[in-house]
This record gives structure tokens, C-alpha cells and sequence, in this order.
């Protein structure tokens, strides 16, 4: 049955958006040209290839249903005295267990619990316990996991099968990239009326641009690269690179996480990788429907204010100089407190543990909003002042066109730039931003997973002897990944939309 959460709804309203803007934007030539330099920057396309697999296993975990707990039942009932029987209509029963579709892919990692802490690629807890031996005696040592490496006689045996595992993963990523880059190069043939092997080497070097004579090399001299040399066109080498090495990484792991807890487990045992990947909605959703809230509030105020000038940009420079001079952190503490005080008085309103977190999450969404808005709103009110005084808007202004004309054709177009490299360069520092909240517990739910969680949790454990760093190093790489493929798609993104920056190329 499936169950829409309210951040879902969002997430998929927001990805709906975007595919629109990417609509809009190829029909538009202004915008069809800093996006073609994006696409043609090298780590631009490397960027996008990682942010995408993230993007995948966020929206296959924003896919939430309740599982069914038993299959339909044909009850058959005596329809008159005659004892002549008629089927019923079938009737299944739904769990309150609300799971995503990444659950149920992720069903070995979820369900496979240990007892408490095992090291990554571990056969063995990493506490002793009292083990009862067959003469009666009890010997403290280290128990064997219940799943991790238990499909091994002799514990002896784990780096050689982790090894031949690891090999058939990259086996198997390797066919699945072979056969991905084959129907690439063969889309691109077709499209082109060119043969195969030429379309290939073409791509292979490098030499394919939008435009190709039949030995792969740009017939369009005007056809500029990334590099500023005739012919580079999208650096399909590469994305394709880039994508082999994300499918093999996928595909060891996959086939390592079948029968070890590849990145240990933590307190509880639950499986850390298992975490880690259901910690990336929480991030995306933070990065993103912040955003779509601080949108409208930063882009209507900031041309307002630059625009009509006056009155109005006195109250809206009075509304973000005060919105800015409180504490963040204050705030935010204050909204969730609040928050949790109206959950804990109205529980009948909450059907699961799920929705209580989903609406903590949203409430985190607005409250970060609200307190974020103030700098794309001065960067908007600055630009739009200067844009007033252009001519074509003072020509405009004196042959009678309404202002809302004046805004929407000539000022709004001219600042969607800065919109575009505020938004890229701040969805990094918000999925830090949650990560910090949570670690001084004023984020998301402690029931939901998060990297913010997962470090708040771990912190305890760095203290321990031997130290426990495995959830640590698991938040750490995911989140690093994720930021760092953000921050190089936001700095092409900022210099391929920098009107200064494309003057001076």
C-alpha cells in the first residue's frame, strides 16, 4: 500500500521543477549556453555522474509503502441453504511498517542484525562475552556474528574470499559498464548515420563534439570546448569513466555486503553501510526543499527592494537585517523544542514513528529556510539596483510598461545567474549544516538516518579501547563524496553563469 510523506511529495514536486527548467531552458538560447559549457566542462560532467547516483538512491528511498504481512485470503461462505459456496472478494492485511523501495532492494542489509559492534569485514564481534564450552566450563572470548562471514567453515578463510568477491564485483561492473557504453556508442551512431568503430574511436579520443564529419573530428569550427579548442565537445571519456568507476564501486559492494557487514555494524548491530545509504535522502532532502524554500522568499523581496526602492526597501532591508541578527542556532533550537512539545501533546495525530520524523525533517526544511534566505536577497536587491538604471529598463519605464512586465522580462532574466551559483554553492553547506545540527541534537529525528546522527552516535565510541571508528569513517566518506561533487559542479556552474567570467573567455 503505498504511504506519501510529505518531504516525498516535495521531492518529487522539486524534481518535476527541475526537469521543467531543463525544458524551458534548452528552448532558450540565454540559458541553453552556460548549461552547454557545463556540459562540455570535464569535472562538471565527472560531478554530475557521481551526484546522479546519489540522486537515484535518494528518490528510491522517497518511495514509501506499508508492506503486506500476509497474501489475499478467498474466504468461501455458504450462499443459501443449499450449500452452494461463493468466493469472497480477497482481503490482504498491510503492516504500519512503513518501508521504501530502497529497503526492500537493501532487504538482506536491514534484516541481517548482529548483537552489538563488529569491525568492518569482521567474522567475530568485537566485544568478549561469556562462551559456554561443551565440558561446562565459560570461556570469555569473541563470538562468532550471526551473518557477517558466517557462510565460512573456517574464519581462516575471509581475506581469500573477500578477495575472489571483490573480483567477481568488478567482473560484474565491468559487463554492466561494457554494455552501457555499447548502447551509448551505438545511440550516438544511429543519430548520427555514422559506422560504429568510428563514432567509438571518436569518443575514445576525445574527438567527439556536437557536430562530427565521418572521422569523428567537429565539421562546426565555432564548435569550442571546454578548453577552447575546435572539436571538444561533451567529454563523453569522462562521464564514461567516471560511471565505470561508480558501477564497480557499486557492484564489489553489492556482492561484498551479501555476506559481510562491509563497513561493521554499530551499538545495536545494524549494519553500517545499511546506514549510510539511507543517510543520503536525509541529506538531499535537507540541501534541496531548503532551497525551494528560500527561493521565493529571497528572489520576490531582493528585486522588490532593488526595483521599487523607497518604502519598500526600507521594510525589507529593516525584515533581513533583523532576521539576520538572530542566532541560527537559537532559532532552530527554539522551532524544534517547540516542535517536539506539540508532537508529544498531539501523538493520536502521528499513525508511525516515519511521520513524526518526516515532519521534524520539514519543520528543519522551513526553519533553515527562513534563516537562509537573507544573503541571496541582498546579492538580488544590489544587482536589481543597478539593472533599474539600465537603459533598456528606464527606455521601458518610459514608454509605460507595467512593472511586473519590467521585472519579469528585463530584471528577472538579467539575475538568474546569482540565483543559479547561490543555489549550487549553498546546498553543500546546508548537508553540513545538517550534520552539525544533529550532532548537537537539535536536527533530524534520532529515529531517522542521517550522517549527522550517525557522528553524533559515534562520538561516544571514539573513547573506547580499541576505538570504534568505522561509523565515523562511513558518514565521513559519504558526506565527503557527496559535498565534494557538489562544490566542482558549482564552481562550473558559477563560472559558466558568471556573465564577467564569460565576457573575459
Amino acid at each position: 500500500m503505498p504511504v506519501l510523506l510529505t518531504t516525498d511529495v516535495l521531492i518529487f514536486l522539486l524534481f518535476a521543477l527541475a526537469v521543467g527548467f531543463g525544458v524551458y531552458a534548452a528552448r532558450h538560447e540565454h540559458l541553453r549556453a552556460p548549461w552547454r559549457s557545463v556540459v562540455r566542462s570535464p569535472v562538471g560532467v565527472a560531478a554530475l555522474v557521481v551526484i546522479c547516483f546519489y540522486v537515484g538512491i535518494g528518490l528510491l528511498d522517497s518511495l514509501h509503502f506499508h508492506p503486506r504481512i500476509e497474501p489475499p485470503s478467498v474466504i468461501a461462505a455458504a450462499a443459501d441453504a443449499g450449500g452452494t459456496g461463493e468466493e469472497a472478494a480477497p482481503t490482504a492485511r498491510y503492516s504500519t511498517q512503513v518501508l521504501s523501495v530502497l529497503d526492500l532492494w537493501l532487504t538482506g542489509l536491514r534484516e541481517r542484525q548482529e548483537k552489538t559492534f563488529s569491525a568492518p569485514f569482521a567474522t567475530h564481534l568485537f566485544v568478549k562475552e561469556a562462551i559456554e564450552q561443551p565440558d561446562g566450563s565459560v570461556l570469555r572470548a569473541y563470538p562468532r556474528l550471526a551473518h557477517g562471514g558466517a557462510h565460512l567453515a573456517d574464519p581462516a578463510q575471509r581475506n581469500r574470499d573477500v578477495m575472489l568477491r571483490g573480483l567477481l564485483g568488478l567482473v560484474k561492473g565491468l559487463m554492466a559498464w561494457t554494455v552501457l557504453a555499447v548502447l551509448l556508442v551505438g545511440l550516438l551512431a544511429w543519430r548520427r548515420g555514422e559506422s560504429f568503430s568510428a563514432v567509438g574511436e571518436a569518443l575514445w579520443h576525445g574527438r567527439l563534439s556536437a557536430h562530427t564529419a565521418g572521422d569523428g573530428r567537429s565539421d562546426d569550427p565555432s564548435d569550442m570546448g571546454s578548453e577552447g579548442a575546435p572539436g571538444d565537445g561533451i567529454p563523453w571519456r569522462v562521464a564514461l569513466l567516471t560511471l565505470g568507476l561508480m558501477l564497480v564501486l557499486c557492484f564489489i559492494a553489492a556482492e561484498l555486503a551479501a555476506t559481510y557487514h562491509i563497513l561493521g555494524t554499530d551499538k545495536v548491530g545494524e549494519d553500517v553501510f545499511y546506514q549510510s545509504l539511507k543517510s543520503i535522502r536525509t541529506g538531499l532532502v535537507i540541501g534541496t526543499l531548503t532551497t525551494l524554500v528560500m527561493l521565493p522568499a529571497a528572489v520576490i523581496l531582493g528585486i522588490m527592494a532593488g526595483y521599487f526602492r523607497g518604502l519598500t526597501d526600507d521594510i525589507i532591508q529593516y525584515l533581513y537585517t533583523t532576521l539576520s541578527s538572530i542566532p541560527g542556532v537559537l532559532l532552530i533550537a527554539a522551532a524544534i523544542l517547540m516542535l517536539q512539545v506539540y508532537m508529544t501533546n498531539n501523538a493520536e495525530q502521528f499513525d508511525s514513528l516515519v511521520q513524526r520524523a518526516d515532519l521534524r525533517l520539514l519543520f528543519l526544511c522551513l526553519i533553515l529556510g527562513v534563516t537562509s534566505w537573507t544573503g541571496l536577497c541582498r546579492l538580488l536587491r544590489g544587482e536589481s539596483l543597478k539593472l533599474r538604471s539600465a537603459d533598456y529598463v528606464q527606455a521601458a519605464t518610459a514608454l509605460g510598461v507595467r512593472n511586473s512586465t519590467i521585472i519579469g522580462r528585463h530584471i528577472l532574466p538579467n539575475v538568474l545567474h546569482i540565483v543559479m551559483i547561490t543555489v549550487v554553492l549553498d546546498f553543500s553547506g546546508l548537508v553540513l549544516a545538517e550534520a552539525v545540527l544533529s550532532y548537537v541534537n537539535i536536527g533530524v529525528d534520532p529515529t531517522m538516518n542521517s550522517w549527522g546522527n550517525m557522528i553524533n552516535s559515534a562520538r561516544l565510541e571514539l573513547a573506547r579501547d580499541p576505538i570504534v571508528w568505522w561509523s565515523l569513517a562511513a558518514a565521513f566518506v559519504f558526506m565527503f563524496t557527496l559535498v565534494l561533487a557538489a562544490n566542482l559542479f558549482a564552481d562550473v556552474v558559477r563560472d559558466a553563469f558568471d556573465p564577467r567570467l564569460r565576457s573575459a573567455r
